[in-house]
């Protein structure tokens, strides 16, 4: 039986965002600037008409004249909490659109017909279900096509010859997230890419997952720098036949020592991007290596701790985002919890897109074993999957405290939170065991805060310190 098709493209609609965002790329400042106040102008109108919540939020203020800054700043628990009067579509449930990204034999189906959808990872302790509309498709689209690594790739795939690349994303792939949801849908537009791109779990063994690589032979491999390291690993070791011609990726903090550890292993161009679940493509790398935010159709804030914006070239607290083109579920002013630093001097490029440094997230691979019974590397966002999916667990920090040592705790003191945790200790055995972490003692610990890493965010797993000299 064929998989059911995605909602189809509007080429009309995606040619014309497409046209725009090729033209907004060799744009002025100004002619940016423009955008923006269009984009925003029609999002405050749209969503104080059509969302109950923001009706409310936007009734005293004129949507021509106010500033971004004076409205509030949302936060995911709150919009969760109001989810079916969030949505500018009342056809939108929460409850309903929960049952459909519970069934993973569904994703990139059309949720209601028309819209696709996907949830977030609870990287900041709250999970989220984001829906995307005709508009936010394109806009994603165009970003991806015009401005992103797949521009190159595209070109490829689509190719005459239809020889082109193969393409492997190695992520989570048994639940509705964004990154596979957005791969399993180009796959379903185009049956032509059916073999030639490919999700890898990363839930997987490691000899399991370049198993897999190693049978598709990809000339691109997309994950997240934890995953590309390990990958890397394996290439050096000679346990990796496969040598991609580039790397892309994103999700995760990217440091300049795993940037050229990457590159020298499999000698290729290895691009990074930055997005999240609240709008995918928000930033992307030109090829002086400046990373651009796409201020044609996101707007980013950097705000200290008091919510006031901090000057250009600082790192703030945390970031505020408003996506201009998602109009069926309004993000405006939304903490993101990552920490950026806006620069003012323009790019060497020429392009007039801002260029940002990002302190995203920054979780810790995993060395566990002994000399005796060897070690075993476990990547951080497959663990946090496994907790997540498998005990409902999403508040936690999971710290290494020895080789066959983890202290697993939460800062909720409930008796729910209890019952979660102890959930949350069977399957990470589980799951380590799975992975050959075998003898791996687990402690538990409720109302106990994690740590803060360098991003502002909790660091949900965190490595053993390295022995002292």
């Amino acid at each position: 039986m064929p998989p059911v098709m995605p909602p189809p493209i509007d080429p009309w609609l995606w040619g014309t965002i497409a046209m725009d965002v090729a033209m907004a790329s060799h744009a002025s400042r100004d002619a940016l600037e423009e955008r923006r106040r269009q984009r925003l102008r029609h999002l405050l109108a749209w969503a104080r008409e059509r969302s109950p919540f923001y009706g409310r939020v936007l009734r005293n203020h004129d949507v021509d004249r106010v500033r971004l800054e004076d409205l509030p700043v949302a936060r995911k628990c709150e919009l969760m909490s109001h989810f079916d009067q969030w949505v500018t579509d009342p056809a939108i449930r929460l409850d309903g659109l929960c049952r459909f990204v519970s069934d993973a034999s569904r994703i990139a189906e059309p949720f209601l017909g028309r819209y696709l959808a996907w949830e977030s990872s609870g990287s900041s302790g709250e999970p989220g279900v984001f829906v995307q509309d005709d508009l936010a498709l394109a806009v994603c689209d165009a970003l991806d096509a015009v401005r992103g690594p797949m521009s190159r790739a595209m070109r490829q795939l689509f190719g005459p010859w239809a020889w082109g690349e193969r393409i492997a994303f190695v992520g989570a792939t048994n639940g509705h997230f964004a990154s596979t949801v957005s791969i399993e849908r180009l796959r379903r537009l185009n049956p032509a890419l059916w073999q030639r791109l490919r999700c890898i779990s990363f839930m997987q063994p490691m000899e399991a997952i370049v198993r897999d690589i190693d049978a598709l032979a990809p000339t691109v491999i997309a994950t997240y720098p934890s995953a590309a390291a390990l990958l890397a690993e394996e290439r050096l070791g000679g346990r990796m036949r496969t040598v991609p011609r580039e790397v892309w990726t994103g999700g995760e903090d990217l440091s300049p020592a795993k940037r050229d550890f990457i590159r020298r292993a499999f000698d290729c161009r290895l691009i990074n991007s930055y997005g999240a679940s609240e709008f995918l493509s928000l930033a992307f790398e030109c090829e002086r290596g400046a990373m651009h935010l796409n201020s044609d159709w996101a707007i980013l804030e950097s705000v200290d701790d008091r919510g006031r914006a901090v000057p250009a070239g600082e790192a703030g607290a945390t970031v505020l985002l408003t996506n201009l083109s998602n109009h069926v579920q309004p993000i405006i002013r939304y903490d993101l919890g990552d920490r950026i630093v806006v620069h003012a001097d323009p790019c060497a490029c020429g392009c007039h897109l801002p260029v940002i440094e990002v302190q995203g997230r920054c979780e810790d691979t995993l060395c566990l074993g002994s000399e005796r019974a060897g070690s075993v590397k476990v990547l951080p966002l497959a663990l946090s999957t496994a907790i997540e999916e498998g005990a409902g667990l999403f508040d936690f920090q999971l710290v290494q405290k020895g080789p066959c040592d983890l202290l697993l705790c939460t800062g909720s003191r409930s008796a729910d939170a209890e019952l979660a945790l102890r959930r949350a200790q069977r399957v990470l055995g589980e799951f380590l065991r799975s992975q050959g972490a075998t003898d791996v003692r687990i402690e538990c610990r409720c109302g106990e805060p994690g740590r803060v890493g360098r991003s502002g965010k909790v660091s949900r797993v965190v490595g053993a310190p390295a022995p002292s000299a």
